[in-house]
């Protein structure tokens, strides 16, 4: 790899945007494709398929071998809301390598005793979720049901682009909500971006099964193609 398209990868990786190194297999040429330029490149069904996986691998196309290594960022999840669902949540997106963060100002519920090895930020959302940089490779779920604290939180969120926002409650609680956010500045297309009821619809009954169920919808919105995750909403 030549110099000059290490320190530009490192760079794009540094800034938590995807790249991909394509390298023809034979030649041994190489090309480096930023995300800016996903859409526009002749490889660009390929790109997104990788993207999507998250996983490097060979094509062939025009003729030739090409590998292609993607480098995306760690996908992080953060849950506001240190309640028993959190409880279970947390562990399991951890397993599936996510970098996950709690946030709650209750120092009654926020406490390493109900989450251990899982970083705990007790403060209100103003506060809290600045510094920790949400991006688009951030899934953002509000579970607390105080409007207090979900709803600064959800208007955080759709400054921020995140891939995936969910939150928890009915249809009725989630247009009671929609009112507020509006109220707050928000648009329709922020609050249509927000999963509510939180999770597939699996009758997921008890904090596991719902947690299981965010867990699923957090991944099919992440690896689905546009078009499935269209037609399964």
């Amino acid at each position: 790899m030549k110099l000059q398209t290490l320190h530009q990868l490192n760079a794009e990786r540094a800034a938590r945007r995807p790249v991909i190194l394509v390298t023809d297999t034979e030649s041994g040429e190489q090309r480096l494709v930023k995300a800016a330029d996903f859409g526009a490149d002749p490889l660009r069904a390929e790109l997104a398929k990788q993207l999507r996986m998250g996983k490097s691998g060979m094509i062939e196309a025009g003729g030739k071998k090409l590998f292609l290594n993607v480098y995306a960022p760690t996908a992080k999840l953060v849950i506001v809301g240190a309640v028993h669902i959190s409880q279970a949540l947390a562990p399991l997106a951890r397993s599936l390598d996510y970098d996950v963060t709690v946030v709650d100002p209750r120092t009654a519920f926020a406490s390493p005793e109900r989450f251990p090895d899982v970083p705990l930020i007790a403060e209100w959302p103003d506060v809290a979720l600045p510094p920790l940089n949400i991006d688009h490779y951030t899934a953002f779920v509000a579970l607390t049901h105080d409007p207090k604290i979900d709803d600064p939180a959800l208007l955080h969120a759709f400054e921020r682009d995140c891939f995936y926002i969910g939150a928890l409650g009915s249809r009725k609680t989630h247009a009671k909500r929609g009112e507020r956010l509006r109220a707050q500045g928000a648009r329709d297309s922020d609050i249509s971006r927000i999963h509510a009821p939180i999770g597939l619809p699996i009758g997921a009954v008890s904090p596991s099964e719902i947690a299981v169920a965010i867990m699923a919808e957090i991944t099919a919105q992440l690896r689905l193609p546009k078009e499935a995750k269209e037609a399964a909403a």
